[in-house]
């Protein structure tokens, strides 16, 4: 049987990425902090599906955590990886807290790096498998008022780029691909102690567009129009004029 190892799968885009990946079939491995909310999913996921579900509650923002994970799962050969979990910390870099934000960097971008590196090992052994790790809009950019943010996901964005080049010169089978959502309706906002001052998408919307993304092979993956022509003008206009809307855009948000 196919297993697929999920990150942050316990809400939002990684929740319904574990849904539509077992309605194709797919045994989970969902990892999440809180086992409780895991629980929930395994519930829902093999009432309706029938699949198989393992999971793995920890955090993946203690590192030898990630080792744990891996050496748990390696034996189930997971032939996706989906690298979603992360979070964001609001606020002047100069007043906002070191601890947060170290234990981001841990989450978003370390965490991120040794997973991809040890399961995308053993895929290329194999010649087969999809890594999927979801970046951000916000990875385009410079982001004044959630700067360490913004710099994880410019982080995961380009590792993931350069890996898929890599991968393309080896000529094997396996795709990896960076999905890369405007602001999404999810427990983001619930952490970062902000909410969104413009509307926001659908996590199940993301996630659907995530998938159909990883299937067929799209370096970037980034949903919805409007964040598209978004996207589009990050690349292409001045980094310091880029930099100045993101603050505007930032500042907006309400603080809770």
């Amino acid at each position: 049987m196919r297993n697929a190892l999920i990150t942050g799968a316990s809400s939002g885009i990684g929740e319904h990425i574990a849904y539509i990946l077992a309605s194709r079939g797919y045994n989970l491995i969902i990892v999440s902090r809180s086992k409780e909310k895991l629980s929930r999913v395994k519930q829902y996921v093999t009432n309706r599906y029938g699949v198989k579900v393992k999971c793995v509650a920890t955090d993946l923002s203690v590192e030898a955590n990630c080792y744990k994970l891996y050496e748990l799962t390696k034996n189930m050969d997971p032939e996706i990886l989906i690298n979603n979990a992360g979070f964001g910390v609001y606020g002047n870099f100069s007043e906002s807290s070191l601890e947060e934000e170290l234990n981001m960097i841990d989450l978003n971008v370390k965490a991120v790096h040794i997973l991809t590196k040890l399961y995308l090992a053993d895929m290329l052994k194999e010649n087969r498998g999809h890594i999927l790790n979801v970046a951000s809009i916000a990875g385009f950019a410079a982001g004044p008022l959630m700067s360490g943010y913004y710099a994880s996901k410019n982080y995961v964005y380009r590792l993931t780029l350069a890996i898929r080049e890599e991968v393309k010169k080896q000529n094997k089978d396996v795709k990896i691909c960076t999905l890369c959502p405007g602001p999404t309706d999810t427990l983001f906002n619930e952490r970062a102690k902000v909410s969104f001052a413009f509307g926001s998408l659908d996590a199940r919307f993301v996630a659907e567009k995530g998938i159909e993304g990883l299937f067929e092979d799209k370096a970037v993956i980034v949903p919805g129009v409007f964040f598209k022509i978004t996207a589009f003008l990050e690349k292409y206009f001045p980094d310091r004029l880029v930099a100045k809307v993101a603050y505007l855009a930032q500042r907006k948000k309400k603080a809770k």
